[in-house]
Parts: C-alpha cells; sequence; structure tokens
C-alpha cells in the first residue's frame, strides 16, 4: 500500500474510518468525507452472507470518481466474517477459499489497496493445523487471482476460543508460508492486540510489542492500523471495540502508537460503535478522529 505525503490538515499521520456504502459503494465514500476521514474502508458485498451480485461497470466508474474527487485515498475493505480459511471441514474451508476469491477480484476491480481478513479458528483440530490450512488458504488464493492493487492483509486477532492470529508469530508463519510478502501483509488491530496480552498501554509492554513486530514479520508487513480503545481488559481474548481513550487502552496507549517511527506512518482506520454521543449529539467518527488528531498535536 502507498503511503502518502500528508493527511488534509498537512499531517503525515492519515486516519479514517470503516464507512457504511448502503446505497452504493459511492456513498460510502460521501460518507466518509462529511466525517473528515483521511482514508477509507468499506465491506465490498454483505459481509454477512456467502453470495454477492457481481459489480457493474456503472457502480466501479461511480466508485473510482468519488474517490478521485473526494481527496480520500488509502481505500480498503475488509472481508466476509464467515470466511474461516483454518477450518478442518472441507466443505468450509474450499468455501471460505472460494469467498476470498471473489472478494480479491472485486477489490481489484475496484482498485482497493488492501483486503483485511481474520486468518480463522481451527475448531477442532489444533494451531499447527490451522495454521497449515490457512497457509494453504492463502497459496490457493493468490495462485487464482491475478495480482492487481489489492494486497491480502491477515489481522491480528484478540484470541477468542480457538481464532489464529493472536499472536505475532503465528502471522509470521502465515505470511512466511504464504510465499509472497509483495500480496500478502498484515492489518494490525489495537484492541486486538490488547486483548491478546500485549501491553500496549505501556511504555515497556509497547516497547516489547514492537521488538516482537520488529523480530518476526517482514519488513513492510504492516501495510494498515485499525485503531480501536478495548472495552475489555488486558489479555482477556475478548473482542469488544471501544471509542478511542474510552477504553482499557487508554489515550497512553494510542500515544505510543502515533509516535511510533513505523507505525504513525502507516494509514489507521477506525472500526468504532457508529451513531452519536448522546450528551452532545455529535458524530462518533468525527470524535474519535478528534481525539487522535488532538493527540497528533500535543506530539508535535
Amino acid at each position: 500500500m502507498a503511503k502518502n505525503a500528508s493527511s488534509k490538515n498537512g499531517s503525515p499521520h492519515l486516519f479514517g474510518s470503516h464507512v457504511s456504502v448502503a446505497g452504493g459503494l459511492a456513498k460510502g465514500v460521501a460518507r466518509a468525507v462529511d466525517v473528515g476521514c483521511d482514508v477509507i474502508q468499506v465491506f465490498t458485498k454483505n459481509n454477512n452472507q456467502w453470495a454477492a451480485k457481481p459489480l457493474v461497470a456503472a457502480d466501479i466508474d461511480a466508485w473510482k470518481t468519488a474517490l478521485a474527487n473526494s481527496g480520500i485515498r488509502n481505500p480498503i475493505a475488509h472481508a466476509s466474517y464467515l470466511i474461516n480459511l483454518a477450518s478442518p471441514k472441507d466443505d468450509l474451508f474450499q468455501k471460505s477459499v472460494d469467498s476470498l476469491v471473489m472478494e480479491l477480484e472485486r477489490a481489484n476491480e475496484l482498485e482497493i489497496e488492501g483486503l483485511v481478513v481474520h486468518p480463522g479458528a481451527f475448531t477442532t483440530s489444533s494451531e499447527a493445523d490451522g495454521i497449515k490450512r490457512i497457509i494453504d488458504a492463502v497459496v490457493e488464493v493468490l495462485g487464482r487471482v491475478t495480482p492487481g492493487s489489492c494486497r491480502l492483509l491477515l489481522e491480528n486477532t484478540a484470541g477468542q476460543g480457538s481464532c489464529l492470529g493472536h499472536q505475532i508469530h503465528q502471522l509470521a508463519a502465515m505470511i512466511e508460508g504464504g510465499g509472497d510478502c509483495e500480496r500478502v501483509g498484515v492489518c494490525l488491530d489495537t484492541c486486538h492486540a490488547f486483548a491478546a496480552g500485549y501491553e500496549i498501554n505501556t511504555k515497556q509492554g509497547f516497547a516489547d510489542f514492537r521488538q516482537e513486530l520488529d523480530d518476526l514479520l517482514p519488513a513492510g508487513a504492516i501495510a494498515a492500523l485499525h485503531l480501536n480503545d478495548s472495552k475489555k481488559p488486558l489479555g482477556s481474548r475478548v473482542d469488544r471495540h471501544e471509542h478511542i481513550g474510552r477504553g482499557e487502552i487508554g489515550l497512553d496507549g494510542f500515544r505510543h502508537v502515533l509516535t511510533d517511527d513505523k507505525l504513525s506512518v502507516i494509514p489507521g482506520y477506525l472500526e468504532t460503535e457508529k451513531g452519536t454521543d448522546e450528551e452532545t449529539g455529535e458524530d462518533w467518527d468525527r470524535i474519535n478522529l478528534a481525539t487522535l488528531r488532538r493527540l497528533v498535536a500535543e506530539i508535535v
């Protein structure tokens, strides 16, 4: 994913949000502009269904035109939550691979830069077997999809149940096994990292986390950040997003991320709850983006 020089405010930090595309993909761009995004994440299809209508030329053109006229950059998409690349069940595994192929092809048609996917849960098998399944899936997907604009981004998880990817060494094994670091990378979620046991809210804990990233992941592997606070405590292995600075990570954790020489230049996308603050009536995306930008201003 290309790194752009600066946000609309002149900062090297790029912030945005996952936005709804109800009514059409181009509508998502308008929503992102309305709340002040620099970058955007969307679903290119219903995230809770396997099937999807093929993209039509008019919708593709409308998306590209809206994006080009918006000033928003670094568009990424999130794949369906139904996908489980680690499944020991052959039918679900193949259905997941086929679905990811479709989603990656759609992302390339839309000239999207990254497709985020949860690696999956090994359920009745084992961690080792689950990681092997994920590697097999990545290899098959990349073999079936012609290289384009989009990079497949494996997201770190909170580690609920048998979900894989909550430990950095697991992600490293998946990327190494996939064999093509140019086409496979990582989307790093702050809430998931914290829930998985990485103490990113303290100076030493964040330093240890960063060292592990450097030691285990290939250079340039991290291509996107999901910036979410956590409703649940450190090591809970429960994935519950909270508004920035209002959860267990707190503002210090985000200060660590935003002052880091490598992570701070990676585009950051909110996946926090939508709606408005009951007290102020202000849109939550606007509030969270303002909080991140205020932290950057304090740092500068």
